[in-house]
């Protein structure tokens, strides 16, 4: 073993940890431990949720877990669902605009109350409040001229 293999390595400046890495370990360990560190991560918020926290629900399911680690999907900001989660909100959104943009010119109360109730009838099983700030972010969005 090589004193360079085995020195203590910073992982990050806000964390001030340090590891001892065996001589077999590679730049390429580095990079598949961050992703798996991060689903994990993930996968631990949500398990902190299911068991009452404070935690918001990321819907991160042991499926999204393995495939964020192996570098299969990609892994969100730790707290925010995964994108297939928060697509059909996005969507709905987006959709919003065209269907309600000339009736109302920006986001307000009367216009929530319309797809909230729009949101509520066509996807029953998803709740408003978890969806309403990427509804409002892609009604929002505006396309490039």
């Amino acid at each position: 073993m090589t004193p360079e293999n085995n020195k203590q390595k910073p992982i990050n400046t806000k964390d001030m940890s340090t590891y001892k890495n065996p001589t077999w370990w590679t730049a390429e360990n580095d990079s598949s431990w961050e992703r798996t560190k991060a689903a994990f991560k993930r996968d631990w918020d949500q398990t902190k949720h299911d068991m009452g926290g404070k935690q918001p629900d990321t819907d991160q399911q042991a499926t999204d877990t393995v495939k964020q680690a192996a570098g299969k999907e990609a892994i969100p900001q730790r707290g925010m669902p995964t994108y297939d989660k928060a697509e059909p909100a996005y969507r709905f959104g987006y959709g919003a605009r065209s269907q309600y943009g000339k009736k109302y010119s920006r986001w307000d109360n009367q216009l929530e109350n319309e797809l909230k109730r729009d949101w509520q009838q066509t996807n029953p099983d998803r709740n408003w409040n978890d969806d309403r700030e990427y509804i409002q972010n892609a009604w929002n969005h505006t396309e490039p001229k």
